[in-house]
């Protein structure tokens, strides 16, 4: 099968490109690289042994897409190209938007054009806002507190609206939860440009050497250690996830929503601990102010996914620390 992968040269694009390779699908990447680095395109090819064809394109620009699935003559499309920085939405919501929303009309013009009508949107669990009971389950009301969550929000609003108005569109919307660790053969992983936003890459700077220290946001959570408890999912469960809604949407039309997480919740200190003992480094770190808007614990219900896709996450906090650990001792040049 022919697939289109937006932003498929970033952290979860390109493991899923991994995985949809490996399982012998044809897989385009389109992505302008904002925040993603060329080289990846080397490890992938490296990893698969395979070609994995590219386009350097804004999602915005609906002719370039255009041209790309009717060339390529792609019959699905995986939509993971948006930024993605909760804080820095709040910072730049006008930008989010237009990347964001109006790039995900785009797309979808795109499609439409090109008669593709088969979807798998990544979303987020940034959508549900402040628990109103915990685990979080797909019937939980949607109430985002920042800007990037509004856009992941609208965005589904738009697509069950599409698949309302024209049953021929098949769509998943994947409500991602916190994804992290690399690719066990250690040539992948995360490498956000800039300085990072998430856990563990901040921890891999540190243990690198280009940080001095981690700061960890609030200690005095209503959580066994006082840190904050989240949602961590291996991001090649995350990727499997894509392939198993993928291999079922194809023939379910309209709209599903589904969470991918793994139903557990680790704390940052559990995250550190973990980290040293794989590592044998020590993580220097120190407790600083809460942010705003952050919760004391949440983690999902993705007992849908596992009863309608047949996916449930598979890798713990070990499978987590000691592959990002492999990633992150890794010398990045190919």
């Amino acid at each position: 099968m022919n697939i289109l992968l937006t932003g498929g040269m970033g952290y979860i694009g390109s493991h899923t490109a991994i995985l949809l390779s490996e399982a012998g699908h044809q897989v385009h990447i389109y992505d302008n690289l904002c925040n993603s680095n060329i080289d990846t395109l080397n490890r992938i090819k490296k990893i698969t042994s395979k070609d994995i064809a590219f386009t350097n394109g804004d999602i915005r620009d609906t002719e370039k897409l255009f041209n790309t699935l009717v060339n390529e003559k792609i019959e699905i499309v995986i939509h993971l190209a948006g930024l993605k920085a909760v804080g820095e939405s709040s910072q730049k919501p006008i930008e989010y938007y237009a990347n964001n929303v109006q790039g995900s009309i785009s797309l979808l013009q795109a499609m439409q054009s090109a008669n593709i009508k088969t979807l798998v949107f990544s979303s987020s669990a940034t959508v549900y806002g402040n628990p109103v009971y915990l685990p979080y389950d797909e019937d939980h009301p949607t109430a985002p507190t920042n800007p990037y969550g509004r856009n992941k929000l609208q965005i589904e609003e738009m697509l069950h609206d599409l698949a309302v108005s024209d049953k021929a569109w098949s769509i998943a919307c994947l409500r991602y939860f916190n994804p992290v660790g690399a690719h066990e053969s250690g040539l992948i992983g995360e490498d956000p440009n800039g300085i990072p936003n998430n856990l563990m890459p901040v921890i891999g700077q540190v243990v690198s050497g280009k940080l001095p220290l981690l700061n960890i946001f609030g200690d005095d959570y209503d959580t066994p250690d006082g840190t904050g408890k989240r949602d961590y999912i291996h991001v090649m469960d995350l990727a499997e996830g894509h392939l198993a809604a993928l291999n079922w949407i194809k023939n379910n039309p309209r709209l599903h929503i589904f969470n991918i997480g793994s139903g557990k919740s680790y704390s940052v200190l559990e995250i550190i601990h973990c980290f040293e003992q794989v590592s044998s480094h020590s993580i220097p770190y120190q407790v600083v102010n809460r942010r705003p808007g952050d919760l004391p614990e949440y983690y999902a219900s993705a007992d849908k996914a596992k009863t309608v896709l047949g996916w449930e996450a598979k890798r713990g906090l070990s499978d987590i620390c000691n592959d990002s650990w492999r990633w992150i001792k890794n010398p990045k040049i190919i």
